[in-house]
């Protein structure tokens, strides 16, 4: 098979395929696991990609714009307060009322253990190999975010659909346009930050995946 058409192959069934079988198929407490290995794969196909090194994950740690990060962040604020006022009025600052030792692991452990391995596998997987056969880069950019959408699917939920592609964008727009990958990461982890504080996390609970809506 030309190497176009492979990288196609690759590209549909990882990012395309895969989500719809989870959301579809698995059941729930198949999904953390079957998640990992997803991401294994995804490191393994990185690290065999032509050209590229570990070591451009750090490039821009330096060049960083705090006012970047808190304007995202006030944004983001607005919005979850929103949804969480709109949707699930309930759950609003539920973990800072009833759980706050949860939501510290949270804060501590999610950019390492959800924000970074997304963006490499969403990211820098996405533009690093299969940038040859990609169209321009907004047309990439939203692509990369559909996807990054899709492959929430498996929680069911309009909202949660919506943020992603929204995240998306700006996270790969961040690493993309930007070239500042720790950049997206660090609004990635924002991002969860706010949500999960908010309350609007719920909806990404993994008790709500793998169901209709």
């Amino acid at each position: 098979m030309p190497r176009r058409g492979r990288l196609w192959g690759e590209l549909v069934l990882f990012y395309v395929c895969t989500p719809l079988a989870i959301a579809v198929f698995m059941p729930p407490q198949a999904l953390f696991p079957v998640l990992l290995s997803l991401t294994a794969v995804g490191l393994g196909l990185l690290s065999h990609t032509e050209g590229f090194r570990w070591s451009e994950l750090i490039r821009g740690l330096r060049g960083i714009d705090p006012w970047l990060v808190l304007g995202f962040a006030v944004v983001t604020t607005a919005i979850v307060g929103t949804l969480t006022v709109l949707v699930v009025p309930q759950d609003a600052l539920a973990l800072v009322r009833g759980n706050p030792l949860l939501l510290a692991s949270i804060l501590l452990f999610y950019p390492p253990l959800s924000a970074l391995p997304q963006e490499i596998v969403f990211r820098v997987l996405f533009f690093r190999r299969y940038g040859p056969i990609l169209p321009g880069l907004r047309t990439a950019i939203v692509m990369n975010a559909a996807l990054f959408s899709l492959a929430h699917l498996m929680y069911w939920n309009a909202v949660v659909c919506g943020l992603t592609f929204l995240g998306g964008l700006v996270f790969a727009w961040a690493c993309e346009a930007r070239r500042n990958f720790p950049l997206a990461v660090i609004l990635h982890a924002v991002a969860g930050w706010i949500l999960f504080t908010g309350g609007l996390g719920v909806l990404f609970h993994a008790g709500n995946a793998v169901r209709p809506f």
